[in-house]
């Protein structure tokens, strides 16, 4: 009789949970560093992509505008010298900056109309139609902190802000009139027009380019942090409704840049105010 041999029994159960415990943590390894590589991605597209798109397509526009507009008449081409050279920025003498930016007078270059109003109609006057929505239809500069831009009418994202265009809020004044040209711009992501618009201090220039006549407005206050739902700031008359003694309380030609801050965030708005020092025909 054979004696019997007893079968070794494996016990797998140990060494199974083990295995699959490890292929659990490796898979759960392989879709974190997969998760990584999308924000990676997502990051890099947000913060590079869509700055150096924007930026190029609002370059394109600002070329556009310039080149349209700096197509002379066959009356100004057989202008002389002089006539030509008078119509640079250079050239034209600027008056000083008001001492009480509140002041409602005409800014130099404004005169009145025959209606008794004042540079509010010298947008009409030089020949600047009234924009459609989303058009770019002016060029804001910001030497101080290098800044050249479309302005497009309205503030919406797909349509201005997305594209690297500054918005010009609906319902605000336009360039040169009286009340307040109010303007929205991305601090962060899309051509980020405004990021520095925080470094603009009291005198700095703030050019507005139209079809008809070239704006120069100077900074005159600023509003570091106030609610995004503070609307008076864009009003015809600017004053904060959540800081109190900030803004204007007579009215005046006005210019306001608003934009989202903390940076990357957009908890909270950082308002920047300006007055209409000068205007000259293009």
């Amino acid at each position: 009789m054979r004696e019997q041999v007893p079968v070794p029994v494996v016990q797998q159960g140990r060494r199974g949970r083990r295995a699959l415990g490890v292929r659990v943590l490796w898979g759960g390894a392989e879709v974190a560093v997969t998760l990584g590589l999308v924000l990676l991605l997502f990051v890099v597209h947000q913060l590079w992509w869509t700055n150096r798109q924007a930026r190029a397509a609002a370059e394109r526009t600002v070329l556009a505008l310039e080149e349209e507009w700096g197509e002379p008449s066959v009356e100004e081409g057989r202008g002389d010298s002089s006539s030509s050279s008078s119509s640079s920025p250079s050239a034209s003498p600027q008056a000083s900056v008001p001492e009480r930016s509140s002041s409602s007078s005409p800014p130099s270059g404004a005169s009145s109309s025959p209606g008794g109003g004042s540079s509010g109609e010298a947008s009409v006057r030089t020949g600047d139609p009234a924009p459609r929505w989303d058009q770019a239809y002016a060029i804001l500069r910001i030497p101080e902190i290098g800044v050249r831009v479309p302005v497009a009418e309205g503030v919406s994202k797909g349509g201005v802000l997305d594209q690297g265009y500054v918005g010009h809020y609906p319902r605000t004044a336009q360039p040169g009139q009286a009340g307040n040209f109010a303007l929205a711009g991305h601090r962060n992501t899309h051509g980020e027009p405004f990021r520095y618009i925080n470094r603009l201090r009291r005198g700095d220039e703030l050019r507005v380019e139209t079809r008809g006549a070239v704006y120069t407005y100077v900074v005159d206050k600023r509003l570091a942090r106030t609610s995004a739902r503070d609307g008076g700031v864009i009003r015809d008359v600017p004053r904060s409704e959540v800081r109190e003694g900030y803004g204007y309380r007579a009215p005046g030609y006005f210019i306001t840049l608003t934009t989202c801050t903390p940076e990357y965030t957009s908890k909270y708005r950082l308002v920047v105010w300006g007055t209409l020092r000068s205007m000259r025909p293009r």
